[in-house]
C-alpha cells in the first residue's frame, strides 16, 4: 500500500482486490463521494459534485461525476456514507477506483 494516513480496518477480509489484505496497489487521484448505488456485489456507485467555470457567461455550473469502485468486504460501505476512493488498475470493464475508507 502506498498511502499511510488511513489505519487498517478492524475486520479481516479475504478480498483478492483489497488494498489492505489483498494484493492491489492503488494509485493516482484521490476522490471523496457518496455512495449512491450498493446493489451489486462488492461494487458500489460514488458520486461527487464539483463547479466549472463557464467562461463566455461569466457563471459556474455544478456537475456531478459518478464512478463505479470496488467495496471490500472490510470496509463495506452502504448507501448515504461518505466514502474516500483511490484510483487503482482496472478490476473489471468499468470499476477503476477502490474504496479505502469511509469518513
Amino acid at each position: 500500500m502506498q498511502y499511510t494516513d488511513f489505519a487498517r480496518p478492524e475486520n479481516e477480509c479475504s478480498d483478492y482486490h483489497c488494498p489492505y489484505h489483498g494484493s492491489l496497489k492503488v494509485h493516482g487521484r484521490r476522490f471523496e463521494g457518496i455512495v449512491v448505488s450498493a446493489k451489486n456485489a462488492r461494487t458500489v456507485s460514488v458520486a461527487w459534485t464539483r463547479l466549472r467555470r463557464l467562461k463566455k457567461y461569466d457563471r459556474f455550473i455544478k456537475e456531478k461525476t459518478k464512478v463505479l469502485a470496488h467495496n471490500p468486504d472490510c470496509v463495506s460501505a452502504k448507501i448515504n456514507d461518505k466514502v474516500v476512493i483511490y484510483e487503482t488498475r482496472p478490476i473489471s470493464r468499468w470499476k477503476r477506483f477502490v474504496v479505502v475508507r469511509k469518513s
